[in-house]
């Protein structure tokens, strides 16, 4: 493995407080303390272009900043706490001083994954970490065993997804800060439910970046969406490696964080002998040796490549999962109907049975909206690599007007898509209020102090719609109306239409818990099939017994159908999702089975069989 070092202000009550910087091409390096009292120290250059030094009289609580080449003054690139804003002082912390209470947290396998996708902000009323441990118990009673935060490092203002982060290392202040998220983890552990951070390694955030006055954090090597990339090959990359690798390593070590979400991962570019995510996983996988346990690291990445699934020793990088966006737009196009943008890709029926079966749907074949052949065939990969959902930050909050699933489907074919993400063979996640059909969209908001930069943010936004054709008005990224239409209602209290959706995703849950197949589920021992005639979709888990059986009726008419006779003999239904106690109108002896195996599908609906032997 390649250099590493420890960065940053690390305190410790023998040494007191250690602070390390790389600033190759730095001639002075200072600490500049603000507070409690103003004093500096001088810091010295070691190899590699790091600056070290220590005091014992700057401790937990004290604000300083680099003073480089005796002119500049910037917050620490890897600082671990920004108390105020992306431009002032960094705070010194102490990780030693937390009382950790999940010395008897051992994890959970990936296979036991249901994820819950959050954004602490809209989560909940408070849009701290203080708002999420409030709500655990809901989150725990519906069944979710691990919850996903989006990007929580520091941005500028109080107000932003978190793709603009440019502290990696700092928790969001507005958030709760260090010792909040610590405490979230915690009660999180108390509970069984795991934590998943989002990290983004492929880009920083415009405002209050200052990367560039520390070292070639950047190089011109090649471009991204957001500007050049960040240096993981060209000359110096070694120390920028090691910027993110310690920064994985803190959040899993220092904050107890189960697993790392990596934010598309295509965009993290690399053509050195060793890949990011190689050195990553390795460096991810000795930690987890030495503190005896397991981390989890999953990519989103649009290549459809299993090179970062497969195992290092076979020429991959070892990464425990990846997003799939296939098994998304699949059942998007469907369901929905839309075919514009990267959705030209899809609405064909026959890319549904191809993802439950064989994961990609794009594994090696001409993509019309991309222009070229695209991805790998995944039939091979475990089918708890692949994470699937039906709606998750990207795919709401990049449309136009932020409308989640429940305002452009039926309430009959909400639960439908419920069940294909939660019965599929892969790993499901759910994007917060999803359960109950939450009507607030999530729309894309940002708290900028550059008015330059907010223009600059509100002309993007209309660029990236120009592929779709929605009607309408793009809410401005900047208004904080923007922010608190996005927050969360949690309105299924009131309404006895979204408490029936929530209880039947709490059965889905539950079934997923209690049946063999998803023990270790295997997409090669799936059977799928789908009859255009009737629009209804077949798919059987074959392994191990009993198998699972599901009906899927996508049309807006009733239809008989027969369950092959080798697919098992007797069947129990397990679930009707037409039934009234979901908000259907059947009454449950509508679909009961026959002698002939053959049973009646509600228009928009699904059906779980059960085999009785």
């Amino acid at each position: 493995m390649g250099i590493t070092r420890a960065i940053g202000a690390a305190y410790t009550a023998e040494k007191g407080t250690t602070f390390t910087v790389w600033a190759p091409d730095a001639q002075q390096v200072e600490v500049i303390i603000s507070a409690p009292e103003t004093t500096s120290l001088t810091l010295q250059k070691e190899a590699f272009g790091y600056w070290t030094g220590s005091s014992d009289k700057v401790l937990p609580g004290a604000r300083y900043k680099y003073r480089l080449n005796n002119e500049t003054e910037r917050p620490d690139p890897a600082s671990q706490f920004q108390p105020d804003t992306v431009h002032a002082a960094s705070e010194v912390i102490d990780h030693g001083k937390f009382t950790w209470t999940d010395e008897n947290w051992k994890g959970i396998p990936l296979e036991k994954f249901i994820i819950y996708e959050l954004h602490v902000g809209t989560f909940s009323e408070e849009g701290t970490f203080e708002g999420i441990i409030k709500k655990l118990p809901e989150l725990q009673e519906l069944g979710i065993t691990a919850i996903e935060l989006m990007p929580l490092a520091q941005f500028p203002g109080e107000r932003n997804w978190g793709y603009d982060g440019v502290y990696p290392f700092a928790v969001q202040n507005s958030y709760g800060g260090p010792e909040g998220l610590k405490n979230l983890v915690n009660a999180c552990h108390e509970k069984g439910i795991a934590v998943i951070l989002d990290v983004v390694y492929n880009h920083m955030g415009p405002e209050g970046n200052y990367l560039n006055d520390y070292g070639p954090y950047f190089t011109k090597k090649y471009n991204t969406p957001w500007g050049a990339a960040l240096n993981f090959d060209d000359a110096h990359s070694d120390h920028v490696r090691n910027f993110f690798l310690q920064n994985a390593l803190m959040w899993l070590r220092d904050f107890h964080i189960d697993a790392l979400r990596l934010d598309a991962v295509h965009a993290i570019l690399d053509m050195g002998s060793k890949h990011f995510l190689q050195e990553l996983q390795e460096h991810v996988s000795q930690l987890g040796e030495q503190l005896g346990r397991e981390f989890t690291l999953i990519a989103e990445s649009d290549l459809n490549d299993v090179r970062l699934l497969n195992p290092i020793d076979k020429g991959g990088y070892g990464l425990a999962g990846q997003w799939m966006d296939d098994f998304h737009h699949a059942v998007h196009t469907l369901v929905t109907g839309e075919r514009e943008g990267y959705y030209e890709d899809y609405g064909d029926p026959d890319q549904l049975v191809k993802t439950l079966q064989h994961g990609f749907i794009y594994n090696g074949i001409y993509s019309e909206h991309r222009k070229k052949t695209l991805g790998t065939d995944a039939s091979g990969n475990p089918a708890k690599q692949f994470v699937v959902c039906i709606q998750n930050h990207d795919q709401v909050g990049n449309r136009m007007l932020g409308e989640r699933i429940s305002q452009l489907v039926s309430f009959e074919k909400l639960k439908l898509v419920a069940g294909l993400v939660l019965l599929s063979p892969y790993t499901p996640m759910l994007f917060m209020g999803e359960e109950y059909g939450e009507d607030n969209p999530f729309l894309y908001f940002v708290s900028h102090t550059d008015e330059n930069l907010v223009e600059l943010v509100r002309k993007g936004r209309k660029e990236e719609f120009s592929a779709f054709s929605w009607k309408g008005e793009a809410p401005d990224p900047q208004a904080l109306d923007t922010f608190q239409k996005s927050k969360l209602q949690h309105s299924y209290h009131q309404q006895e239409q979204q408490k029936q959706l929530r209880e039947y995703y709490k059965e889905l849950i539950k079934i997923r818990k209690a049946a063999a197949v998803f023990a270790q589920p295997d997409h090669s021992k799936l059977q799928a099939h789908f009859d255009k005639a009737t629009q209804v979709l077949q798919f059987t888990h074959l392994s191990p017994t009993p198998h699972l059986h599901c009906l899927v009726n996508f049309s807006d008419q009733p239809q008989h159908v027969t369950v092959p006779q080798q697919a098992g003999s007797e069947w129990n239904i397990l679930l009707n999702s037409s039934d009234q106690q979901w908000g259907g109108n059947a009454a449950g002896s509508e679909a009961t089975e026959s002698e002939t195996n053959s049973f009646l599908l509600q228009p928009e609906s699904l059906l779980t069989l059960q085999s009785k032997k």
